[in-house]
């Protein structure tokens, strides 16, 4: 059994009304507090999750209220015990550490509304972190993109020693971080940056740049106007290559993303291999992918209430996570892909990435995988625990010398 389908059973409460755990559902699957949230609230049955939008692009731009304390009120609709805090087993598991950031198992008011504030704010292509979120190493940036003619944002931590004088002529690695969440935001999953440095400082793994790039409207895909796929992989990466000194050849660049963002990850490492030596998808929406393969390139969510309120999404016939495993097999896997998946096996999209792990086995691709137990679907806290280890996996096939990273 797929996890999400379960979780999303459960949308009524025991007093017999429909708001259920929907609503704190919306607080508690945006992985990664998007913008949308005050609109999922108001409109109790049509949440939005980190794996499928529902509504129209209009209204995942919408600006939001600019009341998360009152958000959160609302939100407390569905603390059955009236205690004041919310707890896992009073909304949907599996990302319940998004709302807990201190993780005593209890969601307050203040962590609440916290959570929902990061939330505001309509899309935009440059969302530079806010001041109490900077992280030191990690610096935004903006490349003008030619085919938009617009400033494009990105965050690039830069290791030590970068700027000495007896290392200008050294070039490193890069790692490629793609969000979560719809629509776009390169602030997201910055925290992540602590565990990166704390890995390098200490020698674990090779010195790396590391940039968190903006997928656009419809996160990594490219939708009507919304060109997030091209953006990334015709603008940001060469202007990264030219910009910095990176190890500009597949042999020196990595490709990792989480949820939403391990989709795109999936769906571009298999469209591209020719790109990326190592390609690490971190609690990918698999689920959602396989409903995009059986209903031929479109996505439509299937949980929305009411059910008309779904908004299509037609990427194209073949352009999904299963779809893209098998043309990759079929042309004899060439060039060849390094690639583990990760989570954590408390996150709601756990089963479904097993299953996934299964399908490429069938395709005879291989894939590791890196579980992080008792982590759920938050991809800081996975940094906190196996961080290392996934850097260490990417540093295991850093090739300097060969161009062409074969």
């Amino acid at each position: 059994m797929v996890a999400w389908k379960s979780c999303w059973n459960c949308r009524f409460r025991s007093d017999g009304s429909r708001l259920g755990r929907s609503l704190a559902g919306a607080l508690l699957v945006l992985a990664t507090a998007q913008p949308l949230l005050a609109t999922a609230v108001r409109q109790t049955g049509s949440t939005q999750t980190d794996e499928v939008q529902t509504g129209s692009l209009q209204a995942e731009t919408q600006e939001p209220d600019d009341d998360a304390d009152g958000q959160a009120e609302n939100a407390f609709m569905v603390d059955r015990n009236g205690d004041g805090v919310l707890t896992e087993d009073e909304v949907m598991p599996g990302a319940f550490s998004l709302l807990d950031s201190n993780r005593d198992g209890r969601a307050d008011p203040g962590e609440v509304s916290a959570f929902l504030a990061r939330g505001r704010g309509p899309f935009s292509w440059v969302n530079a972190p806010a001041e109490d979120r900077r992280i030191p190493g990690v610096t935004h940036a903006t490349f003008n993109s030619s085919s938009m003619g617009i400033p494009v944002g990105y965050n690039i931590y830069l290791p030590p020693g970068y700027d000495d004088a007896a290392k200008r002529n050294t070039r490193y690695p890069v790692i490629y971080y793609l969000h979560g969440g719809r629509p776009g935001n390169e602030s997201r999953s910055i925290g992540i940056a602590e565990h990166l440095h704390a890995a390098v400082a200490s020698g674990a793994v090779r010195p790396v740049i590391f940039v968190w790039a903006n997928g656009g409207r419809v996160s990594w895909y490219d939708y009507e106007e919304s060109r997030g796929e091209e953006v990334f992989v015709r603008e940001l990466i060469p202007h990264i290559d030219r910009t910095y000194r990176t190890l500009a050849h597949r042999g020196g660049r990595g490709l990792q993303g989480f949820s939403q963002g391990g989709r795109g990850t999936t769906r571009i490492m298999f469209k591209y291999p020719h790109l990326f030596i190592s390609a690490a998808p971190g609690g990918p929406g698999y689920a959602v992918e396989k409903l995009v393969f059986e209903n031929d390139g479109v996505e439509r969510d299937p949980r929305a209430r009411p059910a008309e309120s779904a908004r299509s999404f037609d990427f194209g016939k073949g352009n999904d996570a299963y779809s893209l495993a098998r043309s990759y097999a079929q042309d004899g896997m060439q060039p060849p892909l390094n690639i583990m998946i990760w989570l954590g096996n408390k996150g709601f999209n756990y089963e479904a990435s097993l299953e996934y792990l299964g399908y490429l086995v069938g395709l005879g691709v291989p894939a590791e995988r890196l579980v992080a137990p008792g982590v759920d679907h938050n991809p800081v806290w996975f940094y906190e625990t196996r961080g290392v280890d996934l850097l260490r996996f990417h540093d295991r096939y850093w090739n300097e010398s060969q161009p062409d990273g074969r």
